[in-house]
C-alpha cells in the first residue's frame, strides 16, 4: 500500500456519511476525466477501466440511497444515476466524448450540492451578507476550495 492508498483508507474509515458521499463523487469525477483523456489519446484499456470504475462508484451511490416515498429526492437521484450510467456506456460504445463531458458536469453539480451539506455551514438568516441580500457562506466557500488528492489510474 502506498502513501496515497493509506491516506485514502484512513480518510474513508474516519469519515462521516456526508464526507463518504463527497469522496465517491470526487472519485467518479476523477475517473470520468481520466476516461476522457484516455479517449483522446486512444488508450482503450484505460478508457474502459475508468468508465467501469465510474459505473461502479455510481452503483455504490445508488445502492446507498434510502428510498422512501415515491417521487422523493432518493427516487430522483436514482433516476439521475441510472441516466449517468447509460451515458457512460454510450460514451464507451460510441467512443464519444460528449456523454463523458455531460456526466462529469452532472457529477460536479452534485458534488457542489454535497459540499454545502456541512452541519457547521447551515443557513444562518442573521449572517451578514456580501451584497446586502443573501446570507454569507464564507465557511462553505472556503471549504469548497479545500484541496483533495485526485484518484489516479496506472494506465
Amino acid at each position: 500500500m502506498n502513501a496515497y492508498d493509506a491516506y485514502l483508507e484512513s480518510r474513508v474509515l474516519t469519515a462521516d456519511p456526508i464526507e463518504l458521499v463527497r469522496v465517491l463523487y470526487r472519485g467518479a469525477i476523477d475517473m470520468v476525466e481520466q476516461a476522457r483523456q484516455a479517449l483522446q489519446s486512444g488508450n482503450v484499456p484505460c478508457r474502459t477501466r475508468n468508465i467501469n470504475r465510474t459505473i461502479e462508484i455510481i452503483t455504490e451511490l445508488a445502492l446507498s440511497l434510502q428510498r422512501g416515498e415515491p417521487g422523493g429526492v432518493a427516487r430522483n437521484l436514482a433516476d439521475l444515476y441510472d441516466y449517468m450510467q447509460r451515458r457512460l456506456l454510450e460514451a464507451h460504445f460510441q467512443q464519444s466524448d460528449p456523454p463523458l463531458q455531460e456526466v462529469s458536469g452532472l457529477l460536479k453539480t452534485l458534488l457542489e450540492g454535497w459540499e454545502r451539506c456541512r452541519p457547521e455551514a447551515a443557513w444562518d438568516a442573521s449572517a451578514a451578507s456580501v451584497d446586502g441580500q443573501t446570507p454569507a457562506y464564507s465557511q462553505v466557500n472556503a471549504e469548497l476550495s479545500e484541496p483533495y488528492a485526485p484518484l489516479s489510474c496506472s494506465c
